[in-house]
């Protein structure tokens, strides 16, 4: 027969864990999705549908996140896609497609990653999905945008960041003074 003690190890429960059940493991997700704003413009229709030459098309995106209290954030993914011809403007679709992101214990550099590059991630294949379906509502073929490597970016931010601010710092950062000086 188990003795008092041995009762936690048997039950494979934490002998270290708070009395009062209070959850202490890090954790983040996506609480809900949502468009918070949607536009869409065919200015040239129908005289667009009978022009020639092939579309530039010009993408652009933002990412931006808001606190809405202590452990839920709001990402917002802005997309801005224009699509012009020799004739001109064929079709301007912006997009802000949102995630609430609740976040818990985490240190905050890891909070700050999970917004600004997994969040965005998650969010990313939704707002490719509203695209697709405004251009093809627009009457042109669906405009499917490449997946982005939002952790890339993120990383390539911070370095730039920080070479930003080792520029502002005196332009030396962590290099060593030439040998010979101090």
């Amino acid at each position: 027969m188990a003795e008092e003690g041995d009762i936690l190890t048997d039950l494979n429960m934490d002998p270290n864990a708070n009395a009062n059940g209070a959850d202490t493991q890090p954790v983040a997700g996506v609480i809900s999705q949502y468009v918070k704003d949607l536009s869409v413009e065919n200015p040239n229709a129908p005289a667009c549908f009978q022009w020639q030459s092939q579309p530039n098309i010009d993408l652009q995106f933002n990412i931006a996140a808001e606190k809405v209290s202590d452990e839920v954030h709001e990402v917002e993914l802005k997309v801005k896609v224009t699509a012009k011809a020799d004739e001109g403007d064929l079709y301007l679709v912006e997009l802000a497609y949102c995630g609430l992101i609740g976040m818990r214990n985490l240190p905050e550099e890891h909070g700050h990653a999970f917004l600004y590059a997994e969040a965005p991630r998650i969010l990313f294949p939704f707002a490719r999905r509203v695209i697709a379906d405004a251009t093809r509502d627009l009457g042109f073929q669906p405009l499917m945008v490449d997946p982005i490597d939002f952790n890339g970016l993120y990383l390539n931010q911070l370095q730039r960041k920080a070479e930003e601010d080792a520029a502002a710092a005196g332009g030396m950062g962590d290099v060593p003074p030439p040998s010979g000086e101090a």
